[in-house]
């Protein structure tokens, strides 16, 4: 074996050993470039869009996300709810919600894009204490004119399966509908306006 064949394989081996560390230089330079993309968890909290599976939520259960450091409940409410939400009409203090904050495309007396599911923050309107889910009908605590909804135990406001607030309560308004939007059958997204909104 000659020297021109040792340089050879040496110049071989340390071209291949650079090529390999700078590679993993450049994946390791890489990987947190890509991941500053994602919003910081202060960028969530100021109001990034969450995306929620809802797949698995079964007719009568709730499922809480947050989204701008706030509860946000989603319902999947049955038949039975919407009816009893709607023998509400004339028993609630605002029943279309002329005074209550939600989106201009959200309508009627469900307040919701599809009337399957309700989609509410998770926060009385009195002084911000987190109201209870009560779907039950006539349980002993609540009477037997209650129809299933939402009741602050801090200070006793009650509201229905569509967040709306019942007259001479401590809140003053409904419970507040975010904006959101279906990205499938599936999905929907707590922050953003369906496609086409105003």
């Amino acid at each position: 074996m000659s020297n021109g064949d040792v340089s050879q394989g040496r110049r071989r081996f340390l071209i291949g050993a650079t090529s390999v560390v700078g590679g993993v230089g450049v994946v390791g330079a890489a990987v947190p470039f890509v991941a500053s993309w994602n919003p910081s968890a202060k960028a969530e909290a100021a109001g990034a869009p969450v995306t929620v599976n809802i797949s698995k939520l079964e007719p009568g259960q709730q499922m809480t996300v947050e989204w701008r450091g706030k509860p946000v409940w989603v319902i999947r409410r049955t038949e039975a709810m919407n009816e009893n939400i709607l023998e509400l009409n004339d028993l609630v203090k605002d029943p279309l919600s002329k005074e209550a904050d939600q989106p201009p495309y959200i309508e009627g007396e469900l307040r919701a894009i599809k009337d399957e599911y309700a989609v509410v923050v998770g926060i009385c309107t009195h002084l911000g204490c987190s109201p209870q889910f009560r779907p039950e009908v006539a349980p002993a605590d609540l009477g037997e004119d209650w129809l299933g909804g939402f009741y602050c135990a801090c200070h006793g406001s009650k509201y229905d399966l569509a967040g709306r607030v019942y007259p001479n309560q401590p809140a003053p308004t409904n419970l507040q509908v975010p904006p959101y939007r279906y990205d499938d059958e599936n999905t929907l997204t707590v922050g953003l306006d369906p496609e086409g909104a105003a």
